[in-house]
């Protein structure tokens, strides 16, 4: 019963819409301040701030003071994957209003594109990349599990991944995660932070203000191109 009382309370917090879209916000790992997630939310500063105490009195989000400022992000890789997870059973229930079938996934095409899911990379841009690394054998996929290969391993490395730490982590080490748009697989997990990670260190992918959309930079064009074949992105 306890168990049942908690999904019923978490499905109230996440079910209103402006804690929905300050859950949002938060998906692409960025910590924001109260002021940001409320102008995100459509909601005066105050009413946002009732809203953050009750997400991070539930444990779904954590709060840090850096001076004058508090920031907020999503309390664990979990909570980013519990949200994916509703969006993309909300996108498949082919939901009719006002006599128009809603479009799947997010209607912003640039999110379409690349976005950033917590801490890896989702959307057209990271299926291209994941189909890439699988047809040559470099990460193998059985189930909800996911393996790199020796050869994965050598690429990683020689890519700028940090292979080590990626492979030490607590965390899960590579897993397949369901697009919300393409509807089907990209990388996840410490090998699919490692990527986004180097992505953005190489200018490749930058991220955008007040949006989870990555912008593709003309060297990213280039070197998604050359590194793993993908010709077309958009």
């Amino acid at each position: 019963m306890v168990h049942i009382v908690s999904i019923a309370e978490i499905g109230a917090l996440v079910g209103d819409p402006a804690r929905a879209n300050m859950l949002e916000a938060l998906m692409d790992r960025r910590a924001l301040t109260a002021k940001e997630l409320a102008t995100r939310a459509g909601i005066a500063p105050q009413t946002a701030s009732g809203h953050l105490s009750k997400l991070i009195t539930a444990g779904l989000i954590t709060m840090e003071q850096h001076g004058r400022h508090h920031y907020h992000a999503l309390a664990s890789s979990e909570i980013a994957r519990m949200l994916e997870g509703l969006q993309q059973v909300a996108s498949t229930q082919n939901i009719k209003q006002a006599g128009r079938t809603i479009r799947t996934g997010p209607r912003d095409a640039a999110m379409r594109v690349a976005r950033g899911c917590y801490d890896h990379m989702a959307g057209h841009l990271a299926v291209s990349v994941t189909d890439a690394m699988l047809d040559r054998g470099q990460i193998e996929f059985d189930g909800d599990g996911g393996s790199v290969t020796a050869s994965g391993k050598l690429f990683l490395e020689k890519f700028g991944v940090d292979f080590a730490a990626a492979k030490h982590s607590k965390r899960v080490f590579c897993r397949p995660c369901l697009d919300w748009s393409e509807r089907r697989f990209h990388l996840a997990g410490a090998v699919g932070a490692g990527l986004l990670h180097r992505t953005l260190d190489l200018n490749w992918v930058k991220r955008q203000d007040n949006t989870r959309a990555l912008a593709i930079t003309r060297a990213g064009e280039q070197g998604f191109r050359k590194t793993f074949g993908i010709e077309k992105i958009t």
